[in-house]
């Protein structure tokens, strides 16, 4: 199901959760060419401040992807632009929910802009930002 602008109302979210496993991020490393050790390498990154590897950021911004193109506004819609803040890292086993909330309405410009939020499994907020969306039309 996906929502028109006329749809939307300002609060109104969705989520995402997926537990990021080591395939994810190796898997990711492919795709992008991003093969930082603080990705890929375990020795390497246990010297880091993070003590071991970590997820892309980009992977879980992906997960916000997954939020704006499947859930809210969902199918159709296109991603005009995300604003990103990584707060803390996101680590191999963990457990994150991607969460969009609509925040602001133009149904003139038929845009909407969301939250956007990715928490881990103790509730640590690990990026926020905001996404600029154009929801899908009416059929």
């Amino acid at each position: 199901m996906s929502f028109t602008i006329n749809d939307l109302t300002i609060g109104q979210s969705a989520s995402f959760t997926k537990t990021v496993s080591e395939t994810d991020v190796y898997l990711f490393a492919g795709i992008s060419g991003d093969l930082n050790p603080a990705h890929v390498n375990q020795v390497a990154s246990e010297q880091t401040q993070f003590k071991g590897r970590i997820a892309h950021g980009i992977l879980g911004a992906a997960f916000i992807s997954t939020v704006v193109g499947m859930y809210l506004p969902g199918p159709g819609t296109i991603y005009i632009g995300q604003e990103l803040r990584f707060r803390r890292p996101i680590h191999i086993g963990d457990t994150v929910t991607a969460t969009g909330t609509v925040t602001e309405i133009n149904v003139e410009k038929n845009r909407a802009k969301l939250e956007t939020t990715i928490t881990n499994q103790d509730g640590v907020v690990v990026t926020t930002g905001v996404a600029t969306v154009m929801p899908p039309t009416a059929e």
